[in-house]
């Protein structure tokens, strides 16, 4: 299988030689999940990290009444993971869901910790994925106590179109913070302006 978009999403975050990359590549294996399968399980440790290629992934966990509530949306192309989970071997406080049928390639917590003990710039690649992720929770904790649902919603129509055109709009309006018929009524304003 073709590594390409795994080697320039990498290259993307941290140059490093064409040698060095493909020595790190060579060891993630091709993975497909089929739509509502869960990459990784609430209360078990995360043993893998998984670039996603294609296909839609939530995180999500359960609030005080049992229902499910979305806590991020993955497009492709990145890393989901539970970083917590899997640099510090805990279990997972939430679960990794396909939303839609998903390619990408795995590596196992033992492989990163042998290359970030190797390999400085991989270890510099890691420090900046960690970074670029911990940048994006921080945006989305202080834009949902700071922004209204509709302008959490067009930030999301604006930096990720494909989002809205690939995942549920239950699902979306859980990421959100709002109900689906909120939701609804928010595409409506839009739309009539």
């Amino acid at each position: 299988m073709d590594k390409e978009n795994l080697i320039k999403y990498i290259l993307n975050i941290f140059p490093m030689s064409d040698e060095k990359v493909s020595t790190i590549t060579g060891d993630f294996e091709f993975i497909s999940f089929e739509k509502g399968d869960l990459l990784l399980t609430e209360n078990k440790i995360n043993r893998q990290t998984f670039f996603l290629e294609t296909g839609y992934v939530r995180s999500f966990t359960l609030d005080q009444n049992g229902q499910e509530v979305t806590t991020n949306i993955y497009p492709p192309p990145g890393f989901v993971n539970d970083f917590l989970s899997f640099f510090k071997q805990l279990p997972a406080k939430q679960n990794f869901q396909a939303l839609t049928p998903c390619t990408g390639w795995t590596m196992s917590y033992e492989n990163v910790e042998k290359y970030f003990s190797d390999i400085p710039e991989f270890r510099e690649f890691g420090r900046l994925l960690v970074l670029f992720h911990y940048e994006n929770l921080n945006e989305r904790m202080l834009g949902m106590i700071k922004d209204s649902a509709e302008t959490r919603y067009l930030k999301l129509s604006n930096q990720h179109p494909d989002v809205l055109r690939n995942v549920s709009l239950k699902i979306i309006a859980s990421y959100l913070g709002i109900t689906d018929t909120s939701l609804s009524r928010i595409r409506k304003e839009i739309i009539h302006r």
